[in-house]
């Protein structure tokens, strides 16, 4: 899947890109900067790990959310990907349900395929660990994680910063597995300010 972000760079025609990942998405951007460290220029992983099994592993309540299989019925889907979102969301910030439920349905319409968790899954544990392979990186990287996250717990997002060298860690009360829309501002302001700094780099 890496590779893949690689393929599509060179389709766009892009030497190098800030690049922003989440949960599984941060293990991904994580391992594009690994293989592929000259087309990141800057790096944000968000509520993730790095692939060893003594961190960021799912609280034993996060189990159902993660391994359950979803609903074949449009509604029940939308009601199913609530109900998990209760158990691993933000204890700590008010969710929109009814814009979860938008997306879900959205979601649901543009492909149901209920056997890619499992997959994704598989490729989690497939991946390894990445700690020494991120001790090598040289790149602006911000780690933000929620301390109240129940499924990747908080030591994953802490190891991953304590891997990167010179890598921020912003933890963040409250928050769980997902990115609550109050706190968009607050990313956005990170992960630019992050970016900023590769900027002398990318311009020498």
């Amino acid at each position: 899947m890496a590779d893949d972000c690689v393929g599509l760079l060179d389709h766009l025609g892009v030497e190098g890109a800030h690049v922003v990942g989440a949960s599984q998405g941060g293990m991904i951007a994580q391992a594009l900067a690994i293989r592929h460290p000259g087309r990141v220029l800057s790096l944000a992983s968000i509520m993730s790990t790095t692939g060893d099994p003594a961190v960021g592993q799912p609280h034993p309540e996060a189990l159902p959310a993660l391994l359950a299989r979803p609903p074949a019925d449009l509604q029940e889907y939308a009601e199913f990907v609530v109900g998990a979102f209760r158990i691993i969301g933000s204890p700590g910030f008010e969710a929109d349900e009814e814009k979860l439920r938008e997306r879900a349905r959205a979601s649901f319409e543009r492909g149901y395929y209920p056997d890619g968790t499992a997959r994704q899954l598989l490729a989690i544990l497939a991946s390894g660990d990445r700690t020494e392979a991120l001790r090598r990186l040289d790149v602006p990287t911000v780690v933000i994680h929620g301390t109240d996250d129940i499924l990747i717990d908080v030591s994953g997002g802490e190891a991953t910063a304590a891997a990167i060298p010179r890598a921020r860690l912003e933890l963040i009360p409250g928050m769980g597995h997902d990115l609550p829309r109050q706190l968009w501002p607050r990313f956005v302001d990170l992960i630019a300010e992050n970016a900023a700094r590769a900027v002398p780099q990318a311009q020498s």
